[in-house]
């Protein structure tokens, strides 16, 4: 099987089944998102092992001063990030600090900047509601921003993807949101794979409908077979 333009999220409780199932679907993928729930419960040391079978996405979601979020950057680097998220509404001074923490803490390839724009939790209401703006209106604004501070790419959900080709065209595209077969959504701005990929994403990031499969392998397959 060709490997698929997915980074599947380890979105699982232990080190140990995150291992299982990168060494079983490393060969299929692009690689694998390490979320919170790892990073925070087994340790940054998930990221280690896993990026020993394949390209690691910290999703760390870092936002807070940028002497923090530079360290904590740096640290994930070390642990052999491919790359890291970082809020972009953190601004400019926390997105340079990461990105300095990122080459500070590189091991051999470098390690790079993804911004997370708007969550793909939040529709319109919210975000007029707490910013004024629209989903729209609000990533244009911080991709133009991630890509003035030397960020490798944007989190986005796939709803904006045209958006940042418009904005900022030389920033890798990582969307997550992404609806499969008869599974929940992960918010109101979602996409089925392909249709995501029509839409201008370069990497998916499925989680569970891969993760809790019975098959993961199987189900990457079932995926990929649908990207046409």
């Amino acid at each position: 099987m060709e490997s698929a333009p997915i980074l599947v999220a380890l979105d699982v409780d232990t080190a140990e089944d995150a291992v299982r199932i990168a060494r079983e679907l490393a060969p299929h993928v692009a690689g694998f998102a390490v979320g919170p729930g790892l990073i925070h419960g087994p340790g940054p040391g998930v990221v280690g092992a896993v990026a020993r079978l394949g390209p690691v996405f910290a999703d760390a979601k870092l936002h807070d001063i940028p002497g923090r979020v530079e360290a904590a950057a740096r640290r994930l680097a070390e642990y052999g990030a491919r790359w890291v998220s970082v809020h972009a509404s953190g601004g400019s001074a926390m997105l340079a600090a990461a990105g300095a923490g990122l080459e500070a803490g590189a091991r051999g390839d470098s390690a790079g900047l993804l911004a997370v724009t708007v969550l793909t939790s939040l529709d319109a209401s919210r975000t007029a509601a707490a910013f004024g703006r629209s989903p729209g209106e609000l990533v244009a604004r911080l991709a133009r921003l991630a890509a003035e501070e030397g960020a490798d790419g944007i989190v986005c959900a796939p709803k904006e993807l045209g958006v940042v080709a418009e904005v900022a065209p030389g920033l890798l595209r990582v969307t997550p949101g992404i609806r499969v077969g008869g599974s929940g959504d992960e918010g109101p701005r979602t996409a089925t794979p392909a249709d995501a990929l029509r839409r201008g994403a370069d990497l998916l990031v499925i989680g569970a409908p891969i993760v809790a499969a019975s098959d993961p392998a199987e189900a990457v397959a079932a995926i990929a077979a649908g990207l046409g």
